[in-house]
């Protein structure tokens, strides 16, 4: 067991004795019926080992099975590993699979889809350290993999579960043609997994469609025969559908939007799951791009930012202030570190030191912000908003919009801006959501959520290295505190908040996705009432 599970199951347990209770107290669900999600974005594809975010995580974790799921009390269980040990030295780990598991196609899943997908997740996912520390796969039978580390690995049985390990099948994504790769292979369009739902079809920008796996690996689920994915762009609109009952499930919901959802008769509002999730908002710079390459102006522009008024006035006070690379419900966060609180006397002064002095127009650079076009208030809002507010410090800001996910994702990952309002999560562990975007050999161009900022520090690395693979946790929380201080005075990114992570579904539904990883978790015990 990690230090991270211990601490998270104690922390925790308060805040999810609510929601475990309510679980306990459902009704089974009944057979039958279409799940109908709200969500705002526009995947590219379905294959989570090549692709982070929600985008293709949500449905993802649907098609694709891992080999351990988590509950709502932080705790590893069983999925299509049936048990799991470790070495007495913890650079082992053995899985047994389920007897008579298989793909949607019908092929049996063996210990070579296992070796083969951690093995593309570490050569194509975005996040390196999720499975840097992975040496070797060993397959000595069909229904066994042993796992064999080159260090420690405290972040591993969570880096199995909801959309960072899906098994993939071997015999489908090995074969590539000319000029293909693991992540333009056609099949990430047209998956083939082995979760409780198949892949149906997609109209792009419009709608998901899953259906049932009748031939599922855990008998007698999953209780739907179908679920909807509704892309819904207007935050409005994705209101007026929930109130209206055409659609159960709708996370991430703004915080305009809460209190009116809040009395709807038909609908309960839930701060509750998500909690591996950690979503932070923030402000990246490309440090490689004068002037942001120098760290001065950077902390200019920080300075020059009123958090307060972003999480009180653009948020309605329903956000919490992010002050690091770690979000504060984690064992690792630590608030002794530079702020940036508003001075624009400070600001200015950077600036100056930096040489760059204001012209006849008090204008002292141009330069352009990017931001997700997604969660309005979260990244276009303040983007906005960050256009006056450094013009008051001599830098014109020209707010540059993207029509979708897929414009924004090429514009920050082939490193073609400035500087990007954001959207990033923890996923749980550093070694699995933070690492990622500061450590130097993650600078990978073309890869959206790598180190796209291309920050690079050596020290940095060195004591992220060491934190990854430390057991102990107050030796490891040692650590992650001096790697915070570190980059927040590097400051290759601006934390600005910790978004609400809050969903809302249909009275209607039973056992609705509240867990840890909220509906990036298998939907297969999610039904309706009879």
């Amino acid at each position: 067991m990690t230090s991270f599970i211990k601490f998270a199951r104690a922390t925790t347990a308060a805040a999810l004795a609510l929601g475990m209770a309510w679980q306990a107290q459902a009704a089974e669900p009944k057979k039958g019926g279409t799940l109908t999600l709200l969500t705002s974005q526009v995947p590219r594809h379905f294959n989570p080992a090549v692709q982070s975010g929600t985008a293709t995580g949500r449905p993802g974790t649907q098609i694709f099975a891992t080999l351990l799921r988590f509950d709502e009390g932080w705790e590893p269980q069983p999925y299509l590993a049936e048990s799991w040990s470790w070495s007495d030295d913890n650079l082992s780990m053995t899985v047994k699979l389920r007897a008579g598991a298989r793909f949607h196609d019908g092929h049996p899943i063996t210990s070579k889809d296992v070796r083969f997908s951690i093995e593309t997740v570490k050569a194509n996912h975005p996040f390196k350290t999720m499975f840097g520390a992975v040496a070797s796969v060993e397959t000595p039978d069909d229904l066994t993999a042993v796992i064999k580390l080159s260090q420690t690995h405290p972040a591993l049985e969570l880096a199995m579960s909801s959309a960072l390990l899906p098994i993939i099948p071997e015999h489908v994504y090995s074969k590539l043609e000319e000029g293909q790769t693991a992540k333009n292979h056609p099949m990430n369009a047209t998956p083939v997994g082995s979760g409780p739902f198949k892949f149906v079809e997609y109209k792009q920008g419009e709608y998901i469609v899953l259906e049932r796996n009748d031939d599922y690996f855990l008998p007698g689920l999953p209780y739907l025969d179908r679920i909807v994915y509704k892309i819904v762009r207007d935050s409005s609109q994705r209101v007026i559908t929930m109130e209206q009952g055409e659609a159960d499930f709708y996370t991430e919901v703004e915080s305009i939007n809460i209190r009116r959802l809040q009395k709807a008769e038909n609908l309960v509002v839930s701060d509750h799951g998500g909690e591996a999730i950690g979503p932070i908002t923030w402000l990246a710079f490309n440090t490689k791009r004068a002037p942001f390459d120098n760290p001065k102006v950077r902390q200019a522009i920080a300075y020059a930012v009123d958090r307060n008024f972003i999480i009180k006035a653009l948020q309605r006070g329903v956000s919490k202030a992010a002050t690091g690379p770690i979000a504060p419900s984690s064992p690792y966060y630590t608030p002794d570190v530079e702020t940036y609180d508003l001075d624009l006397d400070k600001a200015k002064a950077l600036l100056d030191e930096a040489g760059l002095k204001p012209d006849g127009d008090g204008i002292r650079f141009a330069a352009s912000i990017d931001y997700l076009p997604a969660l309005p208030e979260q990244q276009k809002n303040i983007a906005e908003y960050l256009k006056p507010q450094l013009k008051k410090i001599g830098i014109d800001v020209t707010v540059r919009n993207a029509p979708d996910f897929p414009t924004w994702a090429k514009r920050v990952s082939g490193h073609d801006f400035d500087m990007t309002m954001d959207l990033v999560f923890n996923w749980g562990d550093p070694v699995i959501g933070v690492h990622r975007t500061y450590i130097c050999d993650n600078i990978v161009k073309g890869v959206i959520w790598s180190n796209t900022q291309q920050y690079c520090n050596p020290k940095v690395d060195e004591t992220l290295t060491m934190a990854g693979k430390e057991p102990d946790l107050a030796k490891r929380k040692a650590l992650y505190a001096e790697f915070q201080k570190t980059v927040a005075q590097d400051l290759p990114i601006y934390w600005l908040d910790i978004v609400p992570y809050t969903n809302v579904h249909s009275k209607k539904l039973v056992n609705p996705p509240l867990g840890i990883w909220a509906d990036m978790h298998p939907l297969d015990k999610v039904g309706f009432a009879e």
